[in-house]
C-alpha cells in the first residue's frame, strides 16, 4: 500500500507528458543537455542522486502539432483545465501565492514547478504529500525530465517522440528501505501510471485539433480558468499549422 501510494509522487509530475517503459538504477542522476544551467542541475540533484525510486521509459511516439503539445506542456495549470473539461483526469493544477499547487484527485497534494525548458526538454520538479485517513502522511519530491523528438508528418502535424525519466525521493528512511525492495513492483507501477499519462495527453491533443471549436467552450465554462490563456489556446487552435522547424536531433 504504502509503495504504490508513493508512486503517485512520480505520477504528480506527469500530468502534462507522455511515457512507456524500462526501470533506471537509483543512484545514477539523469544525464542532462549541456544548456541546462547549473543551479537547476544543482536543485534537482538531491533527488535524483540518490532517489528512492528511478524509472525510465521511452514514450510511445503519437502524431500532433508541436505548438499545441508545447503550449500544453508550458502552461500546465490551463492543461489541467482542459483535461478536466474533457473529463480525461482528475489531476487539478492551480495558481497560488508562492507557485502553482498540484491534487493527483488521489489523495496526494502538493507543489509543482517548471524548472527548465529549451528545445526538445522540459525538467519538472513537485513537492507532495500523500494524505490518508488512517495511515500516517507519506512526504516526498519528485523529478521528471522530458526529452523528446519531433519529426515532420502529414497535414503540418509532427510525429513527438518523448522520453521520461522520473525520480522520487521520500522523506521516510522506511518507505525509501521498502520501495527499494519492492524495486520491480514500485518501478512497474510506475512505468504503468506513465503508459496511462501519455495516452492521455495524446489524446487531449487530438480532442483539441478535431473540435477546436467544441473544446474551448467546454474549458470556458470552467469556473476560474485563466481567461488570457484560454483566447491565447483559441487562437492557437484556429491558427494554421506551423512548419516544424529544423534542430538538433529532430527537435
Amino acid at each position: 500500500m504504502s509503495v504504490r501510494r508513493a508512486v503517485r509522487l512520480l505520477g504528480l509530475v506527469l500530468v502534462v507528458l507522455g511515457t512507456g517503459a524500462a526501470g533506471t538504477a537509483a543512484g545514477r542522476g539523469p544525464e542532462l543537455p549541456a544548456e541546462v544551467p547549473a543551479a537547476v542541475r544543482a536543485r534537482i540533484q538531491p533527488v535524483t542522486d540518490n532517489p528512492s525510486l528511478a524509472v525510465k521509459v521511452p514514450g510511445e511516439p503519437f502524431v500532433g502539432r508541436r505548438e499545441v503539445f508545447e503550449y500544453l506542456l508550458d502552461h500546465p495549470e490551463f492543461a489541467t483545465h482542459v483535461t478536466r473539461a474533457l473529463k480525461f483526469a482528475r489531476y487539478r493544477i492551480w495558481r497560488t501565492p508562492t507557485g502553482l499547487g498540484i491534487d493527483d484527485g488521489w489523495g496526494t497534494v502538493g507543489t509543482f514547478e517548471l524548472l527548465h525548458r529549451s528545445s526538445g526538454l522540459r525538467l519538472m520538479q513537485a513537492r507532495g504529500v500523500y494524505q490518508h485517513k488512517i495511515l500516517p502522511d507519506i512526504h516526498g519530491e519528485a523529478v521528471v525530465v522530458i526529452d523528446y523528438t519531433v519529426q515532420p508528418a502529414p497535414e503540418g502535424k509532427s510525429l513527438i517522440s518523448p522520453n521520461v525519466a522520473g525520480y522520487v525521493k521520500l522523506d521516510s528512511r522506511l518507505l525509501t528501505m521498502a520501495s527499494k525492495l519492492a524495486a520491480s513492483a514500485a518501478t512497474s507501477k510506475g512505468e504503468k501510471e506513465a503508459r496511462r499519462l501519455v495516452r492521455l495527453f495524446a489524446k487531449t491533443t487530438h480532442a483539441a485539433e478535431t473540435d477546436p471549436a467544441g473544446v474551448i467552450e467546454k474549458v470556458r465554462q470552467r469556473p476560474d480558468v485563466p481567461a488570457a490563456e484560454l483566447e491565447e489556446f483559441r487562437a492557437l487552435l484556429n491558427a494554421a499549422p506551423a512548419a516544424t522547424p529544423a534542430g538538433r536531433a529532430g527537435r
